[in-house]
């Protein structure tokens, strides 16, 4: 089957009305172009510079104004709505990074707890230590959709292929990755790594981004992907705000899948050096 599927590429304000707005409007307009599965960028509800304005703004999930108005939305729609994430407080003084898939119905259909944190020294000049604010998740997700299962992740994620192999062998047929890289490491592999775990996976990776100048001179990338299993860009965000289109032939899953076979490949092995002995 022929999925339209949208990435919303956002400048996300340390504002959580402004932010919404803004995903609304980009949504609606990709909605309006038929698309049925629509992505936001990893911090839909808000980047902040300072950790103590990221947990002042945060709220718990129970109540949570951006998921009421998205499953208001997903209702108008009739689209799967996968927003990249929300920052959602688990206690007074700790967040987790979650994404949510919303399905037509305007209900939860999947949640994922960030699982890799981003604490990186980049050039840029700033220091990232997203471990002192968000606790880590630890366990991967998939969920089903009737055009086929989504598996989730989010951002730094993107580094560490094991994740994307055990989504794939979980049959997730388009993974997402939301982010909001920096411009210094997405200029060197945003699209390198993108590519590689859509290769490796055998499946769609849907990549909404965050782009420009946000809160406290932070830059981020853009250049929101919609990737192939065989490691093609479908298309690409640029750098500007506004949203992304692809049509995805989901029967490419089962041929990538079909030609390598990878996937299925995997054997354990004994880590050593040359002299025999283990691996410090």
């Amino acid at each position: 089957m022929i999925l339209r599927i949208a990435c919303v590429q956002l400048n996300a304000k340390p504002d959580l009305a402004a932010n919404l707005n803004s995903a609304e409007h980009w949504i609606r307009e990709a909605a309006q172009a038929g698309a049925t599965l629509i992505a936001t960028p990893e911090n839909t509800s808000g980047m902040y510079e300072r950790r103590a304005d990221s947990i002042a703004a945060a709220l718990e999930e129970d109540g949570h104004p951006a998921l009421a108005r998205f499953g208001a939305l997903a209702r108008e729609t009739g689209a799967f709505l996968l927003i990249g994430s929300l920052s959602i407080k688990v206690s007074p003084d700790r967040l987790a990074n979650r994404s949510f898939l919303i399905a037509p119905s305007g209900d939860v259909a999947a949640r994922y707890d960030k699982i890799h944190m981003f604490d990186a020294d980049p050039l840029d000049g700033k220091s990232y230590r997203e471990s002192a604010t968000f606790d880590a998740g630890d366990r991967a997700v998939v969920a089903d959709a009737p055009f086929g299962r989504i598996g989730l992740s989010i951002c730094y994620d993107v580094r560490f292929p094991a994740l994307y192999a055990a989504l794939g062998r979980a049959g997730a047929a388009i993974i997402a990755v939301p982010a909001a890289f920096t411009v210094p490491t997405g200029r060197a592999h945003w699209h390198v790594l993108l590519r590689a775990r859509a290769i490796e996976s055998g499946a769609f990776i849907v990549a909404p981004a965050q782009t420009g100048l946000h809160d406290g001179g932070r830059a981020t990338f853009g250049h929101s992907l919609i990737v192939s299993p065989w490691g093609e860009v479908l298309a690409d965000g640029g750098e500007a705000e506004g949203v992304t289109i692809a049509d995805c032939d989901l029967e490419r899953v089962a041929a990538a899948r079909r030609m390598i076979r990878s996937l299925h490949h995997s054997r354990p092995f004994a880590p050593a050096l040359a002299d025999g002995q283990a691996f410090p």
